[in-house]
């Protein structure tokens, strides 16, 4: 059965940003407190309790995006590709995604790439993954590997289909970003499709790939179901197909 979300714990993304939102909206609210039972100020405490309250709001708009949102969106996306046989997914965490295309496609072989840094998901490693997909009958169709998005272990063209779901930007500088664009091109077959969903660096990623040549370009946002705190962070979904010469 194709899930929407598959069975398993894929933790939190960024994990301590949630809880540092949180904590922010609770000062507020305990500011608020203190302005008018205490400080006998109780317009400046209500203004300080609804942004308090607003600041709540966002890091629950985080959790969702982390526990919920993603996974409606990439079905979505998924149930949008065709087909699929051989794909790659970078930066796959827990392996969510992987799992999910392995749902999608029942004859597809998927590989999973991660160095496994746990600031960028809780739990984060290849036995959460692998766990993960046993949980959900595919463990026979996807291998895990520790590699480096900008120098991926794969030959040329070897993948209809390569994803990276919340990864490339976790590269600190430009050029890293640059080379596992890169990396994703020059892995994906000709009359592949590349899909990224990605914050803040979508369009650097776009312009990348348009110096590479690729064809039917799109770009197009996720929606609030993967606002990472509200719309100031939120996501887009860019997909790109390579040329067959």
């Amino acid at each position: 059965m194709y899930r929407a979300r598959p069975l398993g714990d894929y933790g939190i993304d960024a994990p301590w940003v949630p809880w540092l939102i949180a904590g922010i909206g609770v000062v507020y609210l305990v500011l608020a407190g203190c302005a008018v039972w205490l400080w006998d100020a109780a317009p400046t405490g209500i203004v300080v309790g609804v942004i308090g309250l607003l600041v709540l709001v966002s890091a629950g708009l985080f959790w969702h995006a982390s526990l919920r949102g993603k996974f409606a969106v990439w079905r979505e996306v998924l149930n949008k590709v065709p087909s699929a046989q051989h794909v790659l997914d970078m930066g796959c965490g827990r392996g969510a995604v992987a799992i999910m295309t392995a749902q999608r496609f029942p004859d597809a072989q998927i590989t999973g790439v991660d160095l496994w840094r746990s600031i960028d998901q809780s739990g984060n490693g290849p036995d959460a993954a692998a766990s993960n997909a046993a949980r959900n009958g595919v463990d026979d169709r996807i291998v895990f590997l520790t590699a480096d998005m900008t120098a991926l272990p794969a030959p040329d063209d070897a993948f209809d289909l390569v994803t990276a779901s919340l990864s490339i930007h976790n590269i600190s500088r430009s050029a890293g970003r640059g080379q596992a664009i890169d990396e994703a091109w020059r892995v994906l077959a000709p009359g592949g499709r590349l899909v990224i969903a990605d914050i803040s660096k979508v369009r650097e990623y776009e312009r990348r790939l348009r110096a590479h040549g690729a064809a039917d370009v799109a770009k197009r946002a996720a929606g609030w179901r993967m606002w990472w705190s509200g719309p100031w962070m939120a996501t887009g979904i860019l997909e790109a197909t390579k040329p067959v010469a």
